[in-house]
């Protein structure tokens, strides 16, 4: 595919071919090879080489993550644009640097080494279940459950309460997408206004009866009458969806997707199999492989040039973090699953400042729970179609039926 190729000419991440949800990558490489800075229809940029990711993740200066006036026309005045433009993920400092030190503090390693025995008897508990299953979904059945669990216990949130977070997390990432449509968007909003009702009550509650500050992230996020910075009604009913929802979606995909390579790359599940002390690098390689989240975005703050592009003030950026991870300019063979690879710099977990804050709560997850099915369930096999999620940012699988 060249640059003159009309199929390249016409990519619009606001209107993809079916195809492109079942593998975006051909379309990636294309794109690095011939327009690794391309010129949207709607003026907007897309970038896939590594080098251009990285260097805008490290300079929050001349590149904004601030969604104000991008959601405003896509979500207007609703509680969805609320959401989006108060949390974490989508706001410059000083908000950003407030809210990721709170969390941070609260995810230290030791705090992370303590959640280990819970999240294996959790890990542990879905494995015997599954054993009970006569068609088991690995997706429904267990990479799902496992996340909620962990970022229900670290916001301590009643296990009787945890059954709608799911869908809620779904609804409002999936807004996150090029394209809605009217029952997606209301959705969206209507899950907003859900949630956060919810967690009014929990708030009350835990400012009444507070929990350890080192380890329940809520109660940080609270902070004390003392503090000299707290964070406004608004902004900590936005962090604590995000909190939750960033845990939930990014790491079901994980170790969804790697359980599903593993089924498409023998050699590497008999050598994890082999040798468990692998898993390390194996997880980093999953993460590198097939992203969680494939898409970021950025706005332009100061005149830049980017690839001998130069763009004004105002520029939307869309970072293609799936096809950076795959840029044969960083990765050897980058289509190759290589489990023992090293170096592995990937950007799955963005980077500078915002680098993810959860990354090592995710690799916790993600090792435990992948070594530990295998061990399990070494022998597992498709038992039907798997069935992707149908979203460009966040790629993952609704469905992973098998056989055990």
């Amino acid at each position: 595919m060249t640059q003159s190729d009309p199929d390249l000419k016409a990519f619009d991440p606001r209107h993809l071919p079916r195809s492109f949800y079942e593998n975006p990558y051909p379309i990636y490489r294309a794109l690095q090879q011939a327009s690794p800075v391309h010129r949207c229809p709607d003026g907007s940029w897309f970038l896939t080489r590594y080098d251009d990711l990285n260097r805008i993740y490290r300079d929050t200066r001349r590149f904004s993550s601030d969604k104000r006036i991008e959601f405003k026309p896509k979500f207007g005045d609703t509680p969805l644009y609320e959401h989006h433009t108060h949390s974490l993920v989508f706001n410059d400092p000083p908000l950003h640097t407030r809210v990721r030190k709170m969390i941070v503090g609260a995810l230290s390693p030791r705090a992370i080494a303590d959640l280990e025995p819970g999240l294996t008897a959790l890990v542990d508990g879905l494995l015997d279940a599954l054993a009970d299953n006569p068609a088991p979904d690995l997706i429904e059945d267990y990479a799902a459950a496992i996340p909620v669990e962990v970022i229900g216990n670290l916001l301590n949130v009643p296990h009787a309460d945890r059954l709608p977070l799911r869908g809620w997390s779904l609804a409002i990432l999936g807004a996150l997408e090029p394209v809605l449509t009217q029952e997606q968007h209301d959705l969206g909003n209507r899950s907003v206004r859900d949630f956060c009702t919810y967690l009014e009550d929990l708030i009350a509650d835990r400012r009444k009866h507070p929990g350890d500050r080192q380890s329940d992230v809520l109660t940080r996020l609270i902070g004390e009458e003392t503090d000299t910075e707290r964070l406004s009604q608004v902004e900590l009913l936005h962090n604590c969806i995000f909190i939750l929802n960033a845990g939930h979606e990014t790491t079901t995909n994980l170790i969804g997707n790697a359980l599903q390579l593993l089924i498409e790359w023998p050699d590497a599940r008999r050598r994890l199999i082999d040798d468990p002390e692998l898993i390390d690098s194996a997880v980093e390689e999953f993460l590198r492989f097939e992203s969680s989240n494939q898409l970021g975005n950025r706005r332009v703050v100061e005149p830049v040039t980017i690839g001998g592009v130069d763009m004004a003030p105002g520029s939307l950026l869309t970072l293609c973090i799936g096809a950076a991870n795959r840029d044969p300019a960083q990765f050897q063979q980058p289509d190759r699953l290589d489990i023992t690879r090293r170096p592995n710099k990937h950007l799955a977990f963005a980077g500078g400042a915002h680098l993810c804050a959860g990354l090592s709560l995710a690799r916790l997850e993600g090792k435990v729970a992948i070594a530990r099915f295998l061990a399990r369930y070494p022998n597992y096999k498709p038992a039907g179609s798997p069935r992707r999620g149908g979203r460009a940012r966040f790629r993952g699988f609704l469905n992973l039926p098998v056989a055990l």
